[in-house]
């Protein structure tokens, strides 16, 4: 009784184990795979950016006062040095010529006493007293000049005026903004590099950028970098120069930088759909003599319908792209399309 009920066990164990080998070997058909091979990819980010103009400054004024003149024609185009903003200043004006009065009669007594000195008609002291009030007097109209040039301001480069944000007749103060000018015959591009790229960026190289609202592409060619991380956002500044300056870039728009870091010829691209991740890592299915073999793989650039993989795969390997979740290790595979 125990040696029949031993044998009926033994002959029941046979029999599921040639039933798992069927299943392991079994035919999975209708699939769809995909022939891996070389193909060029450029990796590329797009990150935010700024345009500004090549130079930007608020017009104030260096003293304070009242406005007597105003050229402040805003949208309008000045030269370097136009004179923009005149304050009062007619108690300086009063003073200088005061000044110069008092310079010219001290410089009359001057030329009499330096004749005088010589035949002995006074010492020599009260000639040199007169010489140091000649160079003082001097000095105060050097130094009323000056305060006079701070009533004006001035245009400090070639540019075009903003808004003006005073009027005739209004009382200034030095942190009153006037109006502010722009040099925008050439445009800069602000933008930020994430810090695990930025060892890939460097002065000469271009980018391509887009503003909203348009269609067009623009190119830019970097001028600098910080030279250091941020430490609070852990990205590196880039600052470039606009090439094909146009009236529809506007400063101050926001901007869709495209920087493309890293061109590759040879990479190997799966379509999206044939990786299978696990808890330890990534997986494929390829088709070896006929049978499916998983496979673990590394992947790299993700474009919008690929995968690159950067180890695990041959140049030719066939790997499955539907009916993955029927297929098992060892599976016969039959494919109704490869695609390539």
């Amino acid at each position: 009784m125990l040696a029949l009920t031993a044998g009926l066990i033994g002959c029941k164990s046979s029999g599921s184990g040639k039933k798992d080998a069927g299943r392991q070997g079994s035919l999975i058909s209708n699939i769809e795979g995909y022939l891996v091979k070389r193909s060029s990819i450029d990796q590329t980010i797009t990150i935010s950016g700024t345009l500004k103009p090549m130079e930007e400054t608020v017009l104030m004024p260096e003293v304070p006062g009242r406005i007597v003149k105003i050229n402040l024609e805003e949208g309008k185009f000045v030269k370097e040095g136009t004179l923009l903003i005149k304050l009062f200043d007619e108690d300086l004006q009063a003073q200088l010529h005061k000044s110069q009065s008092q310079l010219q009669i001290t410089e009359q007594t001057q030329q009499r006493q330096e004749e005088l000195v010589k035949v002995n008609g006074i010492s020599q002291s009260d000639y040199d007293q007169t010489r140091l009030q000649v160079n003082s007097i001097k000095a105060d109209i050097e130094v009323l000049k000056v305060q006079i040039r701070k009533t004006e301001v001035n245009a400090p480069y070639d540019g075009v005026i903003g808004l003006r944000n005073v009027s005739l007749g209004a009382e200034v103060t030095t942190a009153t903004p006037l109006a502010t000018i722009r040099a925008i015959n050439q445009l800069k591009l602000d933008f930020s590099v994430p810090e695990k790229y930025s060892s890939m960026v460097k002065p000469g190289d271009q980018v391509n950028f887009y503003v909203q609202g348009q269609d067009e592409k623009y190119q830019a060619r970097v001028m600098a970098t910080e030279e250091g991380i941020d430490q609070s956002t852990r990205n590196l500044k880039v600052r470039a120069l606009v090439q094909n300056r146009t009236e529809k870039l506007i400063p101050g728009a926001f901007a869709n930088v495209e920087l493309q870091l890293n061109v590759n010829q040879n990479a190997l691209l799966v379509p999206t759909q044939a990786i299978i991740p696990t808890d330890l890592d990534k997986k494929v299915i390829v088709s070896k003599g006929g049978k499916a073999k998983f496979l673990s793989v590394v992947t790299g650039v993700r474009l919008d319908s690929m995968v690159e993989v950067t180890k695990g795969l041959t140049s030719g390997d066939t790997v499955a792209t539907t009916g993955i979740l029927f297929i098992r290790p060892g599976s016969v595979l039959k494919f109704s399309r490869i695609n390539k």
